[in-house]
């Protein structure tokens, strides 16, 4: 085969099998660090196992979402892996994916009702976790920089609130204000935080962008971190150690989630009939770095 530099011939095969040997990964967002990582565990699992990875970025808008998988679906994919941008309620395609008797598994963002495969973190346990270790390090206003309305914003903001009710804090509404995704919105949601009297003294951030920006906002207002504000993310990107001031976040272990949920896809892709929904939960670990260490 290699001296006469032999090629499968994959149509053929697909016409034989009645398989493509291609997945589709939807992601809400390809420029964001966590889902790059994850889309590496995928393809280290799937390419060995002669499957291509076909990536859709669905820009974290539902619509979007819903017409990429349509085409994926339409050039006959044998499965998908899909972090889902539907806001609460929409199960309506996931139900359609179900009729169809399509492979699929969420990541990341589990929607309530949806009976689905599902790898990822609990995200009330990581805000729960990000909280307590700002009330650890002698924070008492604590802030939180609140996602989108999706599962993963929904559930940080749960645990953020159960840490501060186990410390007998009462949760200020005025600290609660939303960051979203991304630097920018951090930086601006930083700022208007910082105009409250009396200020935050820590604030977890939804993820690690927005926790970038909520850092610069700080900076720029001539206050420092940890000591003024205590920061914590979530994510653990690559460039948390870099920051001007590095990081302290919740590592979701990406790579994990990604290798995870491709080799349950490809359980439910070879089995006979659809298997009952599975659930993998991956432990989230806290990183400490210097924009929360204010004890040793």
């Amino acid at each position: 085969m290699r001296e006469l530099n032999y090629q499968p011939d994959w149509i053929a095969r697909s016409m034989v099998t009645g398989r493509t040997y291609v997945v589709g990964l939807v992601l809400p967002d390809l420029m964001h660090a966590f889902f790059a990582e994850v889309a590496k565990g995928v393809a280290r699992k799937l390419q060995p196992a002669g499957y291509q990875v076909v990536i859709s970025d669905t820009e974290e808008d539902g619509d979007v979402e819903r017409r990429q998988i349509d085409v994926l679906i339409n050039r006959k994919v044998d499965g998908l892996i899909i972090a889902s941008a539907q806001r609460r309620g929409r199960l309506d395609l996931f139900k359609k994916l179900d009729r169809d008797k399509m492979p699929y598994v969420l990541i990341d963002r589990m929607l309530a009702g949806a009976h689905a495969h599902y790898v990822g973190v609990r995200d009330e346990e990581l805000g729960a976790m990000a909280t307590e270790h700002l009330i650890a390090q002698g924070c008492r206003r604590v802030a939180h920089l609140r996602g989108p309305a999706i599962a993963t914003g929904t559930g940080r903001l749960r645990g953020y609130r159960r840490a501060l009710a186990r410390h007998g804090l009462k949760p200020d509404s005025a600290y609660i204000t939303s960051g979203q995704y991304g630097e920018t919105t951090g930086y601006d949601a930083m700022r208007e935080l910082l105009k409250i009297e009396p200020r935050p003294d820590g604030v977890f951030c939804y993820n690690d962008a927005v926790a970038a920006g909520a850092i610069k906002a700080i900076i720029e207002a001539g206050l420092r971190v940890p000591q003024d504000v205590a920061v914590i993310g979530a994510g653990n990107a690559p460039y948390c150690d870099l920051l001007r001031v590095p990081l302290s976040t919740i590592d979701q272990s990406s790579t994990a989630i990604g290798e995870n949920a491709a080799d349950l896809l490809v359980q439910c892709m070879q089995s006979a009939k659809p298997s009952a929904a599975r659930h993998i939960f991956i432990t989230p670990r806290l990183v400490v770095r210097d924009s929360s260490r204010r004890k040793d």
